[in-house]
C-alpha cells in the first residue's frame, strides 16, 4: 500500500507543479501560430495577385476604348507588355483582345477581330465561339461593338499549406468604344 501512496503522492506533485509550463505552451502553439500565419499570408497573395491581374486588365480595356487610331500588331504586342508591367510579374502572363459586333438581324455576336499574346490556354475568337453566347455577352444595339480584353496566368502558390497545385486566374472585362465608331485592326473598312 506504501508504494501506491507514493505513486499518487508523486502524480499529484507532477499535476500540481508549474514550472516549465511556458516553455510546453510555446512548443505546442509556436507551430500552429505559423500555420496559421503562412495560411493568412498565402490567402493575400492569392488575393493580391488576382487584384493586381484586374487592375491592368481594366487597363488594358480602358486604354483600347479611347484609341481612335488603327491597332497594329505592335500595338497588341505592346498591351502584353504594359500588362506584365502593371501587374508586376515574370511568371506567364496570357492576354486575349477581342472586338465583337452583334448583328441584330440575325440576333448573332460575330468577331471583328481577335488577338492573342502569351503562352496559355487562350486561343483566338472567331464568330462561331460566340455567336450564340447571349448569356455571357452583353445586350448590344444592332452593329455595336464591345470591346473584350481577357487575361489568364497561373498563381505559384509560396508555402503549399493551402494550396497545392497552381491557381489559375483569369480575368474579363467588357468596354464599350469611347470617341470612334470602330475599333480597327491594320486597317479600317467600312
Amino acid at each position: 500500500m506504501l508504494f501506491w501512496a507514493d505513486i499518487k503522492e508523486r502524480l499529484c506533485r507532477f499535476r500540481d507543479d508549474e514550472k516549465g509550463t511556458i516553455l510546453v505552451e510555446t512548443v505546442l502553439s509556436l507551430p500552429l501560430l505559423f500555420l496559421a500565419l503562412a495560411a493568412s499570408y498565402e490567402f493575400f497573395e492569392v488575393h493580391r495577385y488576382k487584384s493586381a491581374r484586374e487592375k491592368a486588365t481594366y487597363t488594358i480595356a480602358d486604354m483600347l476604348s479611347r484609341e481612335q487610331n488603327v491597332v497594329t500588331e505592335t500595338y497588341i504586342d505592346n498591351t502584353k507588355t504594359l500588362f506584365d508591367e502593371i501587374s508586376n510579374d515574370t511568371g506567364t502572363n496570357q492576354i486575349r483582345v477581342s472586338i465583337i459586333r452583334y448583328n441584330a438581324s440575325s440576333d448573332q455576336y460575330e468577331i471583328a477581330w481577335s488577338r492573342v499574346r502569351g503562352t496559355g490556354g487562350l486561343a483566338a475568337l472567331t464568330t462561331a465561339d460566340v455567336a450564340n453566347d447571349h448569356d455571357v455577352l452583353p445586350v448590344m444595339g444592332d452593329g455595336e461593338e464591345v470591346i473584350l480584353v481577357e487575361s489568364n496566368s497561373s498563381y505559384e502558390p509560396l508555402f503549399s499549406l493551402v494550396y497545392s497545385t497552381s491557381i489559375g486566374i483569369e480575368t474579363r472585362v467588357f468596354t464599350s468604344l469611347r470617341f470612334a465608331p470602330q475599333l480597327c485592326f491594320n486597317s479600317c473598312s467600312s
